[in-house]
């Protein structure tokens, strides 16, 4: 009888802690999946570079600029220029623009994709506003630098050769409470994000 109790009790340890793991993986799993969609431009998803592109080409890509809001969000989010043509390998800055048109504080953050989604791994970024949280109190609007250029290494890829432009997406979420709090307070001790420029009011 003892030898069952003993056996059941470490039966019930180990499916706890399986469980224990499971959850965790689950919590570690969108991080991850994040950071590998960013090193390796799956889904769409744009890659971080480092240093701007130190070779330029003739060829040109129409860079299109999409912007979205989740429903239910007083929040009016846009582009300053719908598209514009770059040269592969040359360094690029758009602007987008956010405003809040409630009367209460918003905290928000973006999360962004491009298409075609084989495109994502062309598409480098300097500079970024996306997961970061951003705070607008009533009637504010912010400017959103976006830097950006697009691999000259895509011409090289026979699969991009008859694709003529890359649309760049956004989409604002309400950030949760405790990621607003940190990363609000992390963005106050930061200097301007390259390109900022003074909010229109």
């Amino acid at each position: 009888m003892s030898v069952k109790r003993g056996s059941r009790a470490r039966t019930a340890v180990f499916c706890a802690a399986a469980a224990c793991a499971m959850l965790g993986m689950g919590f570690a799993s969108v991080p991850l999946y994040r950071m590998f969609c960013q090193v390796t431009g799956y889904g769409g998803q744009t890659r971080v570079a480092v240093a701007p592109s130190t070779h330029i080409l003739d060829r040109s890509i129409t860079v299109r600029l999409d912007a979205n809001i989740e429903p239910g969000m007083a929040l009016v989010f846009k582009p300053e220029q719908i598209s514009r043509e770059v040269r592969l390998g040359e360094t690029s800055i758009a602007f987008y623009t956010l405003t809040n048109t409630s009367k209460m504080p918003i905290s928000a953050v973006a999360s962004y994709n491009v298409a075609p989604h084989k495109l994502g791994v062309y598409f480098q970024k300097l500079e970024c506003f996306c997961f970061d949280v951003q705070t607008l109190a009533p009637g504010e609007t912010r400017q959103l630098p976006v830097i950006y250029y697009v691999d000259p290494a895509m011409a090289d890829d026979w699969d991009t050769l008859e694709v003529p432009s890359v649309t760049l997406s956004y989409t604002f979420h309400p950030a949760k409470a405790e990621q607003s709090a940190k990363l609000e307070e992390k963005r106050k001790g930061n200097p301007p994000a390259l390109g900022a420029r003074p909010d229109a009011g």
